[in-house]
């Protein structure tokens, strides 16, 4: 008992010193006073308070005969969202043809012209029409794609026979991060969020990754915080606040849910059953405190099953392995994971493939990852222009098969995709093979950039992601609202855009 009341002690000086803080910053910064976890999170009132489990707000707020305080041991991580993650591939790699069937307006299956899929590094030996099509994740995959065994080398059957896809042929410019390909505050607008942060990036900038994010959708709060190793995963718990609790938080969570609840109800609300219930809460979150353990991905035995023999110490699937860890678990969000150094033009093709090989690794095992969790996870995929062969100069891709070695850059061969993985079965397509592929290619290898309003608009491209984040959700309807009447149109007009019925 006595132990009890010297935590109700200090709970209640943390509490008088938390309420000075915040009618300081109140009184600073002009806000008005915090009423969420998520405005204490926005406003810098808080951080280390993440690391635990907050009680649900519903269980604080007051009902018309209240009759017991209910304790929820096993709250739900994030903003029950689905994870969400970009792959940023800088600086012009290959995605239509060579790896994703692209096709004319009859869909994928409507095969382009011989002279069309050389431009796009396929010898005529190889083209689709000639060797067929991989349909093992939803979506048409060139079957010698290096993209394609890469994430066969990291997924199970089951997560691939759950999987869905959609390519999205749209031109962008070569070789620059001024694009604004990343759709990452979209996301977060969308309703995306983590216990610490909202989005993260493999890269220190203003996207988290290379390309830029459309200033449309930029809001500071929702800024990338930098996760590219396990000591960054980690770090996103904060310093040891230290109260003679284990980590520090049990102190910090009960001051957190009793100015919460004082900001919700008046005093005639406040009874003394209701701030005894807030502290039993803020106890009870003994039990789910995250420790360092939970946000190190060499620490888990999923990722290192995915990532066996010592691949946590390659640089390229590390920070991958960093970023999943955190979203997929609902510490953050929506993350990007960058891939520089896909300037493809006159390099080796094996070398290129071998580029392409390895980020299909880290989606296939963001895909895995979500799988064995449980999770459902939306994946896109992008780079700033795209690449065009030089047909003269066929040579093998350093896994028997030849193909053209890529000549220089061409933003008129870009494509763009969207991944879904789903525990409840495949992702279901909205229109049938229409969803397929959002746009199409000319017979000669090129966009046709009239096909759809986000074919010539990397800004609306990158709508097009968010608006199928929100379908993916049933929440389609929300667009307009969620983008602030976004370039690319609402209601009908965006209807045939949306590739998947809802997963969640």
């Amino acid at each position: 008992m006595g132990r009890y009341m010297e935590q109700r002690r200090r709970v209640e000086e943390r509490q008088r010193r938390l309420e000075q803080r915040i009618a300081e910053e109140c009184r600073r910064s002009g806000h008005a006073r915090p009423r969420t976890r998520r405005d204490f999170l926005n406003q810098g009132l808080i951080a280390g308070v993440s690391t635990v489990f907050l009680p649900s707000l519903a269980t604080l707020m007051p009902t018309a005969a209240r009759a017991e305080c209910v304790i929820d041991n096993n709250p739900l991580l994030g903003a029950g969202k689905i994870p969400f993650l970009a792959f940023d591939q800088g600086g012009g790699a290959n995605i239509a043809g060579s790896n994703v069937i692209v096709g004319g307006v009859g869909g994928q299956e409507d095969f382009l012209s011989a002279n069309g899929y050389a431009k796009l590094g396929l010898p005529e030996a190889i083209i689709p029409q000639n060797v067929g099509i991989d349909r093992t994740f939803g979506m048409a995959m060139h079957p010698d794609s290096a993209l394609l065994r890469g994430l066969l080398d990291k997924t199970s059957a089951g997560t691939r026979a759950n999987t869905n896809g959609t390519i999205i042929p749209a031109r962008s410019e070569n070789d620059t991060g001024n694009n604004p390909h990343n759709p990452v505050y979209g996301i977060a607008r969308a309703g995306a969020n983590g216990e610490f942060v909202a989005t993260i990036g493999t890269r220190n900038s203003d996207s988290g990754g290379r390309s830029a994010a459309p200033n449309s959708m930029v809001l500071s709060e929702f800024r990338p915080t930098k996760v590219s190793r396990p000591s960054e995963a980690i770090g996103l718990i904060g310093d040891d606040i230290g109260d003679g609790f284990p980590n520090g938080r049990i102190a910090e969570a009960a001051s957190i849910i009793s100015a919460l609840k004082l900001g919700r109800i008046d005093e005639l609300q406040a009874t003394e059953e209701l701030v005894q219930c807030g502290f039993d809460k803020a106890v009870e979150t003994l039990n789910t405190t995250v420790v360092p353990q939970d946000l190190d991905p060499e620490a888990d035995p999923i990722l290192q099953s995915i990532f066996p023999n010592g691949e946590l110490n390659d640089g390229d699937f590390r920070k991958a392995a960093a970023a999943m860890k955190v979203v997929v678990n609902g510490y953050g969000g929506a993350g990007t994971i960058e891939y520089g150094g896909r300037d493809y033009h006159q390099d080796p093709r094996p070398e290129t493939d071998g580029k392409d090989f390895v980020v299909g690794q880290a989606i296939g095992a963001s895909l895995e990852y979500a799988a064995q969790l449980g999770k459902p996870l939306m994946i896109y995929c992008f780079s700033d222009g795209a690449v065009a062969a030089d047909t003269g100069n066929p040579e093998d891709d350093g896994n028997g098969v030849t193909k053209f070695r890529w000549r220089s850059d061409n933003s008129q061969t870009a494509a763009s995709f969207i991944l879904v993985y789903s525990p409840n079965g495949r992702p279901v397509l909205r229109n049938g093979d229409a969803s397929q592929q959002l746009g199409y290619f000319r017979s000669d290898g090129n966009v046709e950039t009239a096909s759809s309003p986000f074919a010539n608009s990397v800004t609306q491209l990158a709508e097009l992601v968010v608006l199928n984040y929100l379908g993916l959700h049933g929440e389609e309807g929300l667009f307009g609202m969620v983008l602030n009447n976004p370039g690319l149109g609402t209601g009908p007009a965006v209807s045939p855009y949306i590739a998947f019925e809802a997963i969640v």
